[in-house]
Order: structure tokens, then sequence, then C-alpha cells
């Protein structure tokens, strides 16, 4: 299926509408987060995993990676369909007449992941930066940043039921004191947070951001732009899909469940045979961890740490857990260089849109 974005005539749109839904080049990988204090962040990070690798051994750390040998590429195979789902997870959200060609998501699903995983940015910047692409390659910006805000959500959602499910199963394999008071924790900051994000893109928080852009900077100049309304207009088509609502839920939920095993791999091939239920409880606790630290980029030393701990309860060493941590990340390399290059394509092609459009306009 082919995109059927409708844009309104140049001619009949204001120039704040236009220059709105055209977007200027580059503008949201600047926003993505690229601060000096991101990036002191994500330098930091560095260090810590470095740091990480010498205080477990490097030499038992490489060792282990090596040990892992092809799989390796089967991780990188494994992640692949995982992004490939996820990508389709985006797309089922879409309502049925502005849908794009499923390929066009499941390749910015490959560019979200790729601009979190390598740049140093926050975990959700690189959902600004998949927006900023599917606005450039034709959709409209509200439909854009609410199919990425609905989708967001839903991930978070399903990620929160998946670490419910991995200490559910942890429960089962050991008997751990700690398990009810990490369930009670995730609960207690998940839930409010999940509920507090849907209730913004309703109605309700609708009302208190426009009251909130009106007492900050006057209604007129927002209302111009027409961006609050779009928007709400967008995420209220998106959850009137209730069919695509429900696809997406399921793929996503199906989506957490196969990257248990990336982890089931590695522990085999390092030689540390374990059964699938071990390999979800380290893959949904790694990730609940991952996304408390949303703010760090790339979760960089956080994930190791996270590794190091949960793999310790199955009795897999420090040096081995941080080696997994360390294929896990290959992925990230493999599919997110490809992703950010071709983004960089599309930002300069739309540079020279700009360019001739503006040569043109002075030629007139």
């Amino acid at each position: 299926m082919t995109p059927q974005w409708k844009f309104p005539s140049s001619a009949n749109a204001s120039p704040a509408i236009v220059e709105c839904r055209r977007g200027r080049p580059g503008a949201l990988a600047g926003a993505g987060g690229t601060t000096a204090i991101l990036k002191l962040v994500w330098f930091a990070g560095v260090c810590v995993v470095v740091g990480l690798i010498l205080w477990t051994g490097a030499a038992g750390v490489f060792r282990a990676v090596a040990a892992a040998g092809w799989g390796v590429a089967a991780v990188v195979a494994l992640r692949g369909v995982a992004l490939t789902g996820a990508g389709f997870g985006w797309f089922f959200l879409f309502p049925p007449r502005s849908r794009p060609a499923a390929l066009v998501c499941v390749a910015i699903r490959f560019l979200r992941d790729g601009a979190n995983a390598l740049l140093p940015i926050t975990q959700v910047g690189g959902e600004a930066i998949g927006a900023r692409a599917l606005s450039l390659l034709g959709a409209p910006a509200s439909l854009a940043a609410a199919s990425v805000i609905v989708d967001v959500l839903v991930q978070a959602t399903t990620q929160f039921l998946f670490a419910l499910v991995g200490l559910a199963t942890l429960a089962s394999l050991r008997s751990v004191d700690a398990i009810r008071g990490a369930a009670a924790i995730i609960v207690a900051v998940a839930v409010p947070a999940l509920g507090g994000f849907y209730l913004v893109q309703r109605p309700v928080g609708r009302r208190l951001i426009e009251g909130l852009l009106k007492s900050v900077a006057g209604g007129r100049k927002w209302r111009l732009f027409g961006a609050i309304d779009a928007l709400y207009a967008r995420l209220g088509s998106i959850y009137a899909n209730r069919s695509g609502l429900a696809a997406a839920f399921c793929v996503h939920s199906s989506v957490w469940l196969f990257g248990a095993l990336e982890v089931w791999v590695i522990l085999v091939f390092m030689g540390y045979p374990c059964g699938y239920p071990e390999a979800l409880v380290i893959e949904s606790l790694m990730h609940t961890v991952r996304g408390a630290a949303f703010a760090i980029p790339s979760a960089l030393g956080v994930q190791e740490g996270a590794l190091i701990a949960v793999c310790a309860i199955f009795g897999v060493p420090a040096e081995a857990a941080v080696a997994m941590s360390l294929i896990k990340r290959v992925p990230d390399f493999v599919f997110g260089l490809p992703s950010l290059v071709a983004w960089q394509v599309l930002e300069g092609r739309a540079l020279q849109r700009v360019a001739a459009g503006t040569e043109g306009g002075l030629g007139r």
C-alpha cells in the first residue's frame, strides 16, 4: 500500500501553516538532545562501560565474546526480525486512509532504534527523529508526531506487562524475597506514569496544554500554526482505530517476548545453557532498568550493570554478563549506522529542495 497523504494547497494555506507542514530541515536533529550535557553524559557512560570491562576482567570479557562465535550473527538476525515486527506494530496504528507503506514504517523504525542507540541523545530522541523522517517522506507533521507518540505509549505499556511477566517467572524459578518489593515499585512508578502519558493525549490533556501555552505565550500565536489542534485531531483518529490499536498491542507484546531469544542464544553459545524462562527474566529486567534510565544515552553503563546483577541470580559470572551486553550492542551498529546515513541523505535532499525553492523565489 502506498502512502495517501493529503495536503492543503500551498496557495490556500497561510505561510505559517505551510512552514509548519514542511518543517525546517535538521530541526529535530538539533532538538534531539545533542546538548553539551547529554554529550557529557554519553561520554561518562562510555567510561563506565570501559570501567566495567576492566573491573570484571578484560581478558575474560573478550574470551566470552569470542566464545559466542556465530551466536553474535544470530543475535543480529534476531534483532532484525524484532525491529521489523516493531515497525509493523507502528504501521497498524495509522488509520487505514492515511497509512504509509509498511516498508516505510519498518525502515524508520530501524532509524528510531539506531538514533537512540548511537547518538548522544536521550533514549526517546530517536522517536523525534523518526517523526521528522516520516514527515520528510510526505506525511503531515501532525500525523507523524501523533503516530510516534501513541507507538511509544503502546511500547511502554507492553514493556510494563513484560516486566511483570519477568518478575512472575523469576518468582517461579527462585525464592527471592526482593521480588515482591521490586514488583510493587514497578507498579507504583509505571502505572501513574503510563496513565499520565495517556491522559495528556486525551481532551483533558489538550485543555491543560492549551491553558499553559496561553498563559506563557498567548493563545493567538499558537493558534496561528494550528499545531495543537492538528496534533490532537490526529491522536483522536489513531485512538478511534481500535482494531489497529489491538493489533499494535499484540505485535509489540510478541516482540518483547521474542527479544528474550537474544539472551538465550548468547548464553547457550557462551557455554551457559539455560532455558527460555531464565532468558525472559534477564531480558525483561534489563529493559526495565533501561527504561528507568531513559535520560541516559543508549543506557551506557546502566545496561551492563543491570545484566551483571540479574545474570548473577542464575550463576552467570560478571564477565559473561558484560560480554552479553557488548554482543547485544552489535546490532545497534549493524542496523543503526546505515539508518543514520540514510536519514542524513534524506535531510540533505530536503535542504536542496528548500534551497531550490528559495532561489526560485528570488528569481521571480
